[in-house]
């Protein structure tokens, strides 16, 4: 085979891998899709404020899960959320590729203490973004929500999950 028509084969299988992805992007999750890939769970989070605010979550708590995410959301409703459930406490890093909303982040200790709030992280941006402590779990909400509420470290997350006093 010349160089050439190799050259036409690699671009033909870059242009159609491109075209699949941009296919799934534009066929955005809505809940009832995230409904049949994630179990479903509800949380609250208490805030120092003495306040109890109750979220519907979808639970990702395998790698599989934890890979996906929110990805390719085009919206959630305003107490809805994602709780990444890791196997033990860690340092956990992620990012926002193929995310479209700007999200909060809540990075979560083994006790339910919000350990860190990352406020209205970036659409599909590459930046990695550290819990900077170990943690046992990262609860996404929508961008503002942390604010909104007065989520703010040491806020108690109220999970089975979590081992709360």
């Amino acid at each position: 085979m010349s160089i050439m028509k190799l050259w036409s084969a690699v671009l033909l299988v870059s242009a159609g891998a491109l075209s699949s992805m941009f296919a799934t992007a534009a066929d955005a999750p809505d809940a009832a899709q995230l409904d049949q890939a994630f179990p479903r769970s509800s949380l609250q989070i208490a805030t120092p404020d003495a306040r109890l605010h109750p979220f519907n979550i979808w639970v990702a708590d395998t790698n599989e899960r934890r890979a996906r995410g929110l990805m390719f959301v085009r919206q959630l409703d305003a107490d809805a959320g994602m709780l990444f459930i890791y196997p033990a406490s860690q340092p956990i890093a992620m990012w926002m590729k193929n995310t479209f909303i700007p999200l909060d982040m809540l990075f979560v200790a083994a006790d339910g203490r919000v350990a860190k709030v990352v406020e209205r992280t970036q659409p599909q941006s590459l930046e990695t973004i550290e819990s900077g402590q170990p943690v046992r779990a990262v609860i996404e909400l929508n961008a503002g929500t942390a604010r909104k509420l007065h989520i703010a470290a040491g806020a108690r997350v109220l999970h089975p999950l979590f081992t709360n006093p």
